[in-house]
């Protein structure tokens, strides 16, 4: 039987966790309860993307700019979000597709490779916001130097690490505490804000007072993220749903139950920033266009208590949003590269890309600079968002992929106009904030030689726009004019049973000992692999390295006791082992670094397979020891079987 690949994609969406959430079966209306209830935390995640701090510098300047006028705007604004954040729901759910893999499906590998360093700058971007609403939280409630806030913020990567070893159905209750914990702090300062409520049903009314357009552009182009529409489309099949077409019905309306209230929770949240800074700033008449700022002034309107709940709510939607970026840049790199890198280094990457430049930034400019960069994040996802918004709308109508599930004619033309609306606005903040740019440069009066340096300026920032444009023509017609083939769902290769059902003799079995008790479970495995060899058996090569300072120095002609002791423990146990009727030879290995040796070893002199010991998945203890292990499995092209010790082995094992 040949072995099969998927053209469009070998791989599943977010591996490690792809279907590992079990859907309950069962009738009735409990049963259906119970099923919803399974459905409902992926779109908890992505309602974080909506309320992160790039969103509150543009809430709290239009509330006290224009009072309770824009309320309408974040309506609007979240309505659209809605629709697409179900188009992305659906394509995971229908085609097993998250839209990074839909769009390597979809467009050559060259269109491919912009469209993935593109969504890195816009994941990079959006973590920029994260890290400057952390740092910003720590300085207002801690005078915490912003500088030293930086410093802070890159050790969440580890916290981040220690909550996706929970399981994604505990992670997706650790984001819904934090969002809950955001609304509650908002819903108690608009208590005590008392906003005027005539005043707010008002502003639900669509109107654009003088002035306003910049800023209603600003909210809406904060609100739709691009890493959002990526995340969604993965998150979905976290559950086991069903190939069959009632299966999949279910799921995309449980997964609009879940899309609908989680985005009206980040609506509230955002509403009540904007009533909060209307209710305060506007009825007060103070202009406020910062998140510092709106901080020094709540305690003379609304006492002691609200910058602490201020403080507290925006830490928590600095620290929430980081997880559901993080998952988001794994998303992208394995969907347009089919390349995986390990967990910790992803988000390292990720957050020092984003990280370098704030600290850059903030060292050179001042701790004032903070706004000028989330007003900089917020461009470069305008940008990036029509990137993610048209294909995904392409993909979601087309019948080769989506079936009975394509989007009907009148959905596909809502979401046309919705994408009309946020290229056109958003690419209007793009060329306001460009020529805001080049105003900047023209007055600094600085010259490169002969040439005033706002003309270099301007023609790499035009230069720029129209490439990106011309891209964004390509991604909009391609799947028009040049339409891929239907993709086959992401899958594991078929499995080849002749020979997968054929036995394998295992000639020499390497057993990597430790000199402690967990060599008793590590044992007990090889001899179980070496009885199951019939009459024949199969050789244990016993395995130790001997790591002392003085072995690292002489090798094999060191003679300390450590060297001795480990020798004669080798030898006892061949001995015992013969006369069990076992084959057993020792390897006494030298060197400072066990993984290193052990390598050098088997690469010339090779085992069949190689039995080691593990000491488990505690989270410090992965961090100290995991390495070996990991180090040899990926040094070596040999099956290992990993033997994790018992209670027994106490704790040198």
């Amino acid at each position: 039987m040949a072995v099969v690949e998927d053209a469009g994609s070998d791989r599943r969406s977010l591996e490690e966790v792809h279907g590992s959430v079990d859907v309950p079966t069962g009738g009735g209306r409990f049963g259906r309860f119970r099923r919803l209830f399974t459905f409902l935390g992926p779109a908890y995640l992505v309602s974080v993307g909506y309320m992160d701090p790039g969103n509150w510098a543009t809430d709290l300047e239009g509330g006290a700019r224009f009072g309770y006028a824009l309320l309408w705007v974040l309506l609007m604004s979240n309505m659209m979000a809605l629709l697409l954040q179900t188009l992305a729901a659906r394509l995971g759910v229908v085609t097993r597709h998250d839209l990074a893999q839909a769009c390597r499906a979809e467009y050559s590998p060259r269109v491919n490779a912009i469209l993935w360093v593109l969504a890195e700058i816009a994941i990079a971007a959006t973590d920029l916001a994260e890290i400057l609403g952390t740092i910003i939280a720590l300085k207002l409630m801690f005078d915490m130097p912003m500088l030293l806030g930086c410093v802070v913020t890159a050790f969440d990567t580890f916290l981040l690490l220690y909550l996706q070893r929970w399981g994604m159905r505990k992670m997706e209750a650790v984001i819904l505490a934090l969002v809950a914990t955001i609304g509650a702090c908002f819903l108690i300062q608009v208590f005590m804000a008392r906003p005027d409520l005539g005043a707010m049903a008002a502003g639900l009314r669509p109107s654009l007072p003088e002035g306003s357009l910049v800023v209603a552009i600003g909210i809406l182009g904060a609100t739709v993220m691009p890493h959002n529409l990526y995340l969604h489309s993965a998150l979905v099949q976290t559950r086991r749903i069903g190939a069959d077409r009632g299966s999949k019905a279910t799921a995309c309306r449980f997964y609009l139950i879940d899309s609908t209230v989680a985005l009206n929770a980040a609506f509230f949240v955002n509403a009540a920033i904007l009533v909060l800074s209307a209710a305060v700033f506007h009825a007060n008449g103070r202009e406020v266009a910062t998140i510092e700022r709106a901080y020094e002034l709540l305690p003379d309107f609304l006492g002691a208590g609200a910058p602490i709940l201020f403080g507290v709510a925006l830490l928590c939607a600095g620290q929430s949003s980081t997880l559901t970026g993080t998952l988001a840049g794994q998303i992208v790199m394995e969907g347009y590269l089919h390349l995986r890198i390990a967990p910790w280094l992803r988000r390292l990457v990720t957050r020092m890309i984003a990280l370098i430049p704030a600290a850059v930034v903030i060292a050179m400019v001042g701790e004032g600079s903070t706004q000028g960069l989330l007003i900089l994040s917020q461009v470069i996802l305008s940008l990036q968002l029509s990137f993610a918004v048209i294909p995904l709308i392409h993909f979601t109508s087309n019948r080769r992929n989506m079936g009975a599930f394509a989007t009907p004619w009148w959905g596909q033309v809502l979401a046309w106009v919705v994408a009309a609306v946020i290229v056109g606005l958003n690419g209007y903040l793009v060329y306001d904030q460009i020529t805001e740019w080049i105003a900047m440069a023209a007055e600094s009066g600085v010259r490169l030689g002969p040439v005033p340096l706002a003309w270099p300026v301007a023609a790499g920032l035009w230069g720029l726009t129209a490439a990106v444009a011309g891209l964004l023509g390509w991604v909009l017609v391609k799947p028009i004019v040049a339409p891929s083939p239907a993709w086959r769902p992401p899958s594991r290769a078929e499995m080849d049973w002749a020979e997968a059902l054929r036995p394998r003799a295992l000639g020499r079995i390497g057993v990597a000992l430790e000199h402690t008790a967990a060599d008793v479970e590590i044992l007990n495995r090889a001899l179980g692999l070496a009885h199951a060899q019939g009459a024949a058996g199969g050789e244990l090569v016993l395995l130790h390295v001997v790591d002392s300072p003085l072995s690292a120095l002489h090798g094999e002609d060191t003679a300390d006791l450590e060297t001795g002791a480990d020798a004669e423990y080798l030898d006892g146990l061949v001995r015992a082992l013969g006369e069990q009727g076992y084959r057993a030879s020792p390897a006494l290995l030298h060197g400072p670094d066990p993984a290193r040796s052990l390598i050098d070893h088997l690469r010339e002199r090779p085992v069949d397979i190689l039995v080691v010991g593990s000491h488990g998945h505690g989270w410090v203890r992965d961090l100290l020891y995991g390495e070996t292990i990991d180090r040899v499995r990926h040094g070596l092209d040999v099956p290992m079987l990993i033997a994790r010790p018992g209670p027994a082995a106490g704790p040198d094992a």
